[in-house]
């Protein structure tokens, strides 16, 4: 646990004129027509294929512009970063501020997601009046069931699945001296479930942890509880194994120990997927990230009770890991201007989704370029060039970062969900014989930046 459906409309775009190059270029993906982009079909629509829910955490003041349109379109439910753990809802004791978890819970009902509440038991980001409070384990007991009590009852019936006890255990399979465990002893974890049940029986409970997704001591302990529970007939649901993991260190154990807590007769998730790097990030190491995270993924969707993948934080600007490892970042699968990056692409693979590549000697690119800028708006065009190669039919796309908006295009078919663009040959341009070249433009409106969009492959 760290701190930090509705698509949008397609409007075709199809008038034809013509129009010249000039200004700054970056290359776009380039694809053949009639072949499927992954960002084509939403993640949260190839999951829903294989039966599985695909999440992120968000922050409820970024849920408008491109943040809002990529966390509405592309995932099924949402967590709330910080918004429902105890510090943020009961900050002074008996004063409640429940502002930003009614935000994500009413934009996840305006897109038909689910919400994953997050955190109701949780040694971190306590308010001050609780951690430097001298309690009675009694007094302790009754602040423990008031406060999950109020939380899960308030939102009852709108929230899916909680995890209701986070990082319980030390790494040596031990139970962390918590306030709670100091308090009243490892009894507290049961009584959690018992009474997050009692207030909402119809919503998932889970027990999360991090360093558990493979076989070890960790996760071994964490098993052992989860029997223990369930033949005392506590009301545990699931397993959240949070997957804060590192570039190349995937466990090979993952789908094993997914397998194994499956068989006890729970759910799992994966419940706070990042995969980071050391920086700077480069072609090798965001290829090594995008055979992680289909990796991840994979695991997940070949165990039947493995239900749901939950990303922390779609976009590196958002993401928790710099702040908390320096010299690491590039964790998530969306770049700091929101562009997916090699990343996404593996995790539509991993739920069956199909990304086309560009020829494989590199031999058709796609440059696009602003050629000319005013006050709210802009004209752009795209050359696709074939060097040591031809093209029968084409199709370029790519994801804008600022909000950007197309209103018209030449040349080309062009329509734009959301931040993301697609441009198919017109019926008389498909055709770019080796050594040649062609070109469509487009008019747009913009406000506050116009960046020239990142490079995104196919």
């Amino acid at each position: 646990m760290r701190t930090s459906r509705t698509s949008s409309a397609r409007t075709p775009l199809r008038t034809r004129l013509t129009a010249s190059a000039v200004g700054a270029a970056t290359t776009l993906a380039l694809l053949a027509a009639g072949t499927a982009h992954a960002a084509d079909t939403p993640l949260r629509d190839l999951a829903a294929a294989k039966g599985k829910i695909i999440g992120t955490a968000v922050t409820g003041s970024k849920l408008t512009g491109t943040y809002g349109d990529i966390a509405g379109s592309q995932f099924s439910s949402l967590t709330p970063g910080n918004a429902m753990k105890w510090g943020s809802v009961e900050p002074t004791q008996g004063s409640f501020n429940w502002a930003e978890a009614d935000q994500i819970v009413a934009f996840a009902q305006a897109h038909h997601q689910q919400v994953r509440g997050h955190t109701l038991v949780w040694h971190n980001q306590n308010p001050s009046w609780l951690t430097n409070g001298n309690w009675t384990s009694a007094q302790l007991g009754t602040l423990l069931q008031n406060h999950i009590s109020t939380e899960v009852g308030r939102y009852k019936g709108k929230i899916a699945a909680w995890d209701v006890v986070n990082e319980a255990f030390n790494e040596d399979g031990t139970y962390r001296p918590t306030l709670r465990y100091s308090g009243l002893g490892s009894g507290y974890i049961a009584n959690a479930f018992t009474w997050a049940h009692a207030a909402d029986p119809d919503a998932k409970l889970y027990i999360n942890d991090y360093n558990v997704e493979g076989v070890n001591a960790k996760s071994d302990a964490l098993y052992n509880l989860v029997k223990s529970l369930k033949q005392q007939g506590v009301p545990i649901d699931g397993v959240g194994l949070q997957a804060h993991l590192i570039l190349g260190q995937v466990p090979s154990t993952l789908q094993q120990n997914i397998q194994r807590f499956a068989d006890l007769g729970v759910d799992v998730a994966i419940t706070e997927l990042d995969i980071r790097m050391a920086l700077p990030a480069d072609s090798a190491k965001l290829a090594q990230q995008a055979a992680d995270f289909k990796s991840v993924v994979a695991a997940c969707a070949a165990v039947t009770r493995c239900v749901n993948v939950t990303v922390w934080g779609f976009a590196d600007s958002d993401s928790w890991v710099p702040g908390t490892f320096p010299g690491y970042g590039a964790a998530t699968p969306y770049d700091e201007n929101y562009s997916p990056k090699p990343a996404y692409h593996g995790i539509a693979e991993a739920l069956g989704g199909s990304t086309t590549p560009p020829p494989t000697n590199g031999a058709c690119t796609a440059t696009y370029s602003v050629t000319s800028q005013w006050n709210t708006g802009f004209t752009g065009q795209v050359k696709i060039s074939c060097a040591g190669a031809s093209l029968s039919s084409w199709k370029a796309s790519w994801t804008y970062g600022a909000g950007q908006q197309i209103t018209q295009a030449w040349n080309a078919d062009c329509t734009q969900s959301g931040a993301h663009v697609t441009c198919v040959n017109a019926s008389y341009n498909g055709s770019v014989p080796e050594g040649g070249s062609v070109t469509f433009g487009f008019n747009g409106s913009w406000s506050g930046g116009n960046p020239v969009p990142t490079v995104t492959l196919g």
